[in-house]
């Protein structure tokens, strides 16, 4: 009885030491803590109770991963786990699964993102199997923090996204506020910024309901984020300011005052930003070694560098120690990836003082760690490299062997683009650059590169290699705007789809305007002119607004000089090829001009050709137009409705189409979401026309086609065409759009276009750059078909002689508003 009474009261003394050093972790003394739980550890030793003895491990391993003290945390978690591995209990596996949930944080706290998510799937299956659903859902949530810790940013969106209801349904705790913040935060990566903010927001509240600062502070942090990303700068700062001033943390104060330095320093606000940097430095060097500090440092030495050393308080080689200390900090945690981070950014420093020999040593250090461990982040050191070769070889007169390596880094770092689609449509948050910044320029320079000047045509192999590096970024481009890379690409040679077909593909590169051409039989091409990319722009703007101004008579030479630029040198092997079809792959802005207009002094390019553009012939469906009877799904509103003004020659336009091919009509009322939904799925027509209005942007969400009760964004209008009973479905070989307009003032706006082109999952799409006057899409459409129903011309010829038969009507033939902006998009057979 007396030892009875005294085992009681051993174990009543050990659960109090547990409840005493878990007030003293939450009060931030850590050292009493750690001091305490190993008296509890020592107890429950000595009293024989493994149980109890393991979940004091735990929390041990918890107050050292604080302290920084990673080897003394490893062991305690591992103790801790071999004393449960042997029991299978339900209590024990109740620990188990809770103890490996620490292991997993310090896992990925130390950088071992892969081991983590390995820890919390097994975790995560112990839960479901107690039956313990809040458990099992924390541990789904841990999986998509470690797959965006291993770059798997669209696996981390994709298994966020279920969670969210499930989440919204729970009541407010803890994991309610941590999944949201993670879901919200795998959004922004995503490009889905007005969702990221939504569900930060609702993180947020739930944290301040609960009142748990530290919650409430990385809520805070996170949507700072994210209005960063929204270019909302001032309440990203604000944002920043009110995690430093709530959260407990020292690592999210660390990190929401180093993301504030980099935006000041970002937006200009110099004197702010410098009365930040000793107080950063401080804080920073306070901090326990992890992952995230190392990211932390590696920013703010990137801020610093750029705040330049005119405008620091530090001496010149700080940013280099910084990132030397971030090194071995990662090395110490044997974490490779930040290895690679810190190494190949101090490697940048020296790119940039043109210590080349240090320079690329550093690279290929950074690039052969991220090879093993951040695929992600490879393709940036692999440019880098390419950048450094190219800088040496220009300085050395051109050396070939050093341009051949700097083509051969490039091109690598374009195949790990490609390798990485799924991923990188995402913006990897670590190293903050946008496709503008990153992947975009990657492909031009390499392009700049193949087709250097002075190097002719010779190197045919170099001008196929430039070609599918063009076709490459308007493929990244497209995967970029619909953040998603769901777009399938074959190779397809020009030759195997139409022998009277050329294709141009013009390059707007940083000192020249490149054009390469395909014509049938023939090697490739290439012609190049002088010009930077913003004069081509200042010209193309300047057309693209002399053509949706009636009263303007600007665009004669304006169209001419473009014409001199993409067609004028090659105009006599055009001729003597015997194409009747000009194939344009345009770039940038100018997608934003139809290539009609082109004028040679005499005639529009649509006088002479059949024209057609595509996001590249890696996404065509090569086959021609098959179909024997032609039949139309048209819809259309001809009363203004949700602020868009009437169209009243829409009712004309359908009925005229149904008098030249059998068609099904809905207008206005009729023409809901629902009802067009109905008619796709009961109307097995191979040709769908919309007269209503839309808009195409270089903005996703600001790409729509309006109906009756609704905008039908991209992603819908896929789901439309593309959810027929799969038994009965014929493809949609033609989709027209002929009352949609490009965004005004947007340069990318045609993107929406080709967006929509290849989501919609039709063959081709026809549809207009402006809202033209609807008589001549009235008289226009009707030819259209007419020549379509005929059978024997392709849709590219039947668009043109369409346009010339409008070209013949006096009163149009005066400006090309009303018969230039119709453009075929995808495969013109």
């Amino acid at each position: 009885l007396v030892s009875q009474t005294q085992a009681s009261s051993q174990l009543a003394e050990a659960e109090s030491l547990m409840q005493q050093g878990q007030r003293l972790y939450e009060a931030g003394q850590l050292g009493e803590a750690a001091a305490v739980l190993r008296r509890a550890i020592a107890t429950y030793q000595a009293e024989g109770n493994g149980l109890g003895q393991a979940m004091a491990l735990r929390n041990l391993s918890l107050v050292y991963q604080q302290l920084g003290e990673w080897e003394s945390a490893e062991e305690a978690i591992a103790s801790s786990l071999s004393l449960l591995e042997s029991n299978h209990n339900s209590d024990y596996l109740a620990a188990l699964a809770r103890s490996l949930d620490i292991q997993g944080r310090l896992q990925l706290t130390q950088g071992q993102a892969e081991a983590a998510l390995v820890t919390w799937e097994r975790s995560t299956a112990i839960y479901q199997e107690l039956g313990d659903q809040e458990a099992a859902l924390r541990g789904q949530i841990n999986q998509a923090q470690a797959l965006q810790s291993l770059g798997f940013y669209r696996r981390a969106i994709a298994s966020s996204r279920p969670l969210a209801q499930t989440l919204e349904e729970q009541p407010d705790s803890f994991t309610k506020a941590v999944g949201l913040r993670s879901l919200g935060d795998a959004l922004r990566i995503g490009g889905n910024l007005p969702h990221s903010r939504e569900v930060l927001q609702s993180s947020l509240a739930v944290a301040e309901r609960l009142q748990n600062p530290e919650m409430i502070g990385a809520a805070q942090f996170s949507l700072g984020n994210t209005a960063r990303a929204q270019q909302e700068f001032d309440i990203a700062l604000e944002f920043y300011q009110q995690a430093i001033a709530t959260s407990p943390s020292d690592l999210t104060r660390a990190q929401a005052q180093v993301n504030r330095f980099s935006l000041l320093v970002e937006t200009d606000q110099i004197p702010a930003a410098q009365a930040l940097i000793p107080l950063i430095q401080s804080q920073l060097g306070e901090l326990p070694v992890s992952r995230a500090k190392i990211y932390a440092q590696v920013n703010f030495a990137q801020s610093l560098n750029r705040l330049g050393q005119t405008e620091s308080t530090l001496p010149s080689t700080y940013p280099a120690q910084l990132l030397s200390l971030a090194h071995t900090e990662a090395q110490s945690l044997a974490d490779p990836r930040a290895e690679s981070f810190a190494l190949g950014s101090l490697g940048a420093l020296y790119e940039q003082t043109q210590q080349w020999a240090i320079a690329t040593d550093l690279t290929e250090q950074a690039l052969g760690l991220a090879q093993v461990a951040a695929s992600d982040i490879a393709y940036r050191w692999q440019w880098q490299l390419g950048r450094i070769l190219k800088a040496q070889a220009d300085e050395e007169g051109g050396e070939s062997q050093k341009y051949e390596g700097a083509i051969a880094a490039y091109s690598e770092a374009v195949n790990t683009l490609q390798t990485l689609r799924n991923d990188l449509v995402a913006v990897n948050p670590e190293v903050q650059l946008s496709f503008q910044e990153s992947i975009e320029p990657i492909h031009r320079e390499l392009v700049s590169l193949l087709l250097k000047p002075g190097s002719g045509d010779a190197n045919s192999a170099n001008l196929e290699k430039a070609r599918t590096v063009i076709e490459s970024l308007q493929l990244a481009e497209l995967d970029n705007f619909l953040r998603e890379a769901c777009l399938d690409a074959q190779p397809v040679q020009i030759d195997d789809i139409d022998r009277q077909a050329a294709v141009i593909y013009p390059i707007l590169l940083a000192d020249r305007l490149e054009v390469v051409i395909s014509l049938p039989g023939q090697n490739l091409r290439h012609y190049a002119t002088p010009l930077s990319s913003s004069e081509v722009e200042s010209v193309v703007e300047q057309l693209r607004q002399s053509l949706v101004v009636r009263t303007s008579r600007q665009f004669l030479p304006l169209s001419r000089q473009v014409y001199d630029w993409l067609i004028r040198p090659v105009e006599a092997d055009l001729a003597a090829s015997g194409v009747n079809t000009l194939v344009f792959v345009p770039d940038g802005v100018l997608r934003n001009i139809p290539m009609a207009v082109l004028n040679d002094g005499q005639k529009f390019l649509v006088e002479q050709y059949n024209l057609a553009l595509t996001p590249g012939l890696q996404l065509l469906d090569p086959r021609p137009l098959q179909i024997r009877e032609l039949t139309v799904l048209t819809a259309g509103l001809s009363e203004s409705r949700q602020g868009f003004s009437a169209l009243p020659n829409v009712l004309p336009e359908l009925q005229q189409i149904q008098l030249e091919v059998p068609s099904r009509i809905l207008v206005n009322q009729e023409f809901t979401s629902s009802a067009f939904q109905q008619a796709i799925n009961s109307t097995p027509a191979p040709v769908i026309h919309l007269a209503t209005h839309g808009k195409f942007s270089s903005e996703l969400t600001e790409t729509f086609i309006l109906t009756w009760d609704d905008r039908i964004n991209i992603n819908q209008l896929n789901s439309l065409l593309q959810a027929t009973d799969l038994g009965n479905a014929r493809p949609i070989e033609l989709l027209v759009l002929s009352a949609c307009q490009t965004a005004v003032g947007d340069r990318q706006a045609a993107l929406g276009l080709a967006g929509v082109a290849v989501r919609a999952g039709a063959r081709s799409t026809l549809a207009t750059l402006w809202q033209v006057s609807d008589e001549a899409t009235a008289l226009l459409m009707s030819r259209f078909y007419s020549e379509l129903a005929n059978g024997t011309v392709t849709k590219a010829e039947a668009l043109r002689r369409a346009q010339l038969s409008i070209l013949e009507i006096e009163r149009f033939r005066r400006h090309p508003f009303y018969w230039a902006p119709y453009v075929m998009v995808g495969n013109w057979l």
